[in-house]
């Protein structure tokens, strides 16, 4: 069979006529195409000339995908304004039909292309006009479709701004200012935000049932942790607290299987964060049906940190057992309280030797000893009766004990390490860095409270390693519009039909 016989062939079917347009504009990128292919098949090859190749390829296999983008998008409403319904309701809210608007500039994977969308008007004129295309397409912010706007929401949670948009023009031949990305970015964040919660609950859960079943003469954890650290906030004089929590879980044999994190912007009191970390905690407990985990709190002494388990852990109920109080063993991070170990031996000798070996010793010794706390503040105490220490030593010396005798309950690592708990917040500490440094507090950096926070929404979603089912089901969540009539009075029927 020849060409000219299967050219024929294909016009002759609906499917191919219908696509005679499209394949219209297509002709002269695909003209391109072949005479790149010519020339580069009689040309030496060279690496440079395989690096053009492949360059000039991809710009135009990515023409291709626009203009098919374009077409098929353009064709998706009439272009008679007669043929769409009069009136069409979105999410409870009725509107009628007014005209064809031209002119929106949709960014996609393939570039931007130009969307023609027919403009339906509140009919009390209240709220603000719809454009059902775009809703049907789930365009973002009217910007982009749903698989650029992704694209440009992973690449926000890692990169700087002006990083975000260089990889957008870069790889997609989209060029946006950068209010255009943020009006972007607020869209997603706040729309995956609603569902992280359930991804990192699905998640957890899956862990839980994967630490049930392994090999092991441990009882599996449910390890809860949080933590702050400052940030420059934009219109502030001085930084503020932003905080994080982390929810991990570990097998019978101690190993982490892994980690959900959240990541809240400075606030009075750290309540969103609070109840977001008390949400996760409470739904994973009442979901799980398999044999109750040990529940561990790791943190260092601070005030939030203190007032999360005073508050809400210590008087959290068993989800199956309302009567039962569950069980939290607070457990002060042991690095953190070596710290202070350290503190009170730089104030104690004057030489650093000895202070290197004195801590060492009693950081064995908290770790390894029964009642280790004990030996330690005695040892300390017995050492600062023979010695004079004075002025800023004296204050350094009197603080780190003072901290580390309040919390002598919550330091008996001996017995957590029989009960096989983590007895260090790594994780945690991990997660200041991770959550909030690497991303948000790179150099000459500030923030406003709210894209602050649309960076955070996206970065703990992505980190948590729940990205693709959070996106999905955010996109499964957009209403389309149903199109219909309703009965309307006589001045309505007329003010339709103008």
């Amino acid at each position: 069979m020849d060409y000219a016989t299967t050219s024929r062939l294909l016009l002759a079917t609906h499917f191919a006529t219908s696509l005679f347009p499209l394949t219209v504009r297509l002709i002269p990128v695909i003209v391109q195409i072949g005479r790149l292919l010519v020339r580069f098949r009689r040309a030496p090859g060279t690496p440079q000339a395989t690096y053009q190749f492949e360059t000039r390829l991809h710009a135009h296999v990515r023409e291709l995908g626009r203009i098919i983008l374009e077409w098929t998008f353009n064709h998706l409403e009439p272009h008679d304004r007669k043929d769409m319904p009069p009136q069409i309701e979105v999410q409870g809210t009725w509107y009628r039909r007014r005209s064809k608007t031209p002119n929106r500039s949709v960014a996609t994977l393939f570039g931007t292309i130009t969307v023609w969308r027919m403009l339906y008007q509140e009919l009390q004129g209240i709220e603000p006009a719809v454009f059902p295309l775009e809703v049907r397409l789930g365009l973002e912010a009217g910007l982009a479709t749903p698989a650029l706007a992704e694209r440009a929401a992973q690449a926000a949670a890692s990169s700087p701004q002006a990083a975000v948009l260089a990889r957008l023009n870069a790889e997609h031949g989209v060029c946006w200012s950068a209010a255009s990305l943020r009006k972007v970015l607020a869209g997603v964040a706040a729309g995956m935000a609603e569902h992280r919660h359930d991804a990192q609950v699905a998640q957890l859960l899956q862990w839980l049932e994967q630490a049930d079943q392994s090999r092991g003469n441990r009882k599996p954890v449910l390890a809860v942790g949080r933590d702050g650290l400052m940030m420059p906030i934009r219109g502030q004089t001085s930084y503020r607290e932003g905080a994080t929590a982390t929810v991990s879980v570990y097998d019978r044999r101690g190993q982490r299987l892994g980690t959900v994190y959240l990541g809240r912007m400075p606030e009075a009191g750290q309540a969103s964060l609070s109840r977001q970390l008390t949400a996760v905690i409470t739904a994973v407990l009442r979901a799980w049906t398999g044999p109750a985990p040990r529940l561990a709190y790791i943190t260092d002494g601070g005030f939030h940190q203190t007032r999360y388990d005073r508050r809400v852990l210590q008087r959290m109920s068993d989800p199956h057992h309302p009567a039962r109080r569950l069980k939290w063993e607070w457990v002060i991070d042991y690095y953190h309280a070596c710290e202070y170990i350290f503190k009170m031996a730089e104030a104690l000798f004057r030489d650093a030797h000895p202070a290197q070996d004195w801590a060492e010793k009693m950081c064995h010794w908290l770790k390894t000893k029964p009642r280790g706390i004990h030996r330690v503040l005695h040892s300390a105490a017995a050492i600062r009766r023979r010695r004079i220490v004075v002025g800023a030593k004296r204050k350094q010396y009197r603080d780190a004990y003072n901290y580390l005798r309040k919390r002598m309950a919550l330091l008996d690592y001996v017995r957590y390490r029989s009960d096989h708990l983590p007895i260090g917040s790594g994780v945690t500490e991990a997660a200041c860095k991770t959550v909030f440094t690497q991303r948000m507090k790179q150099s000459g950096m500030i923030w406003n409270l709210d894209s602050g926070q649309w960076i955070l929404d996206l970065r703990v979603i992505h980190l948590s390693g729940v990205w693709t089912e959070v996106y999905q089901s955010y996109l499964q969540s957009k209403t389309p519009p149903t199109m219909g009539t309703q009965a309307c009075t006589v001045e309505e029927k007329a003010s339709i039909a103008a």
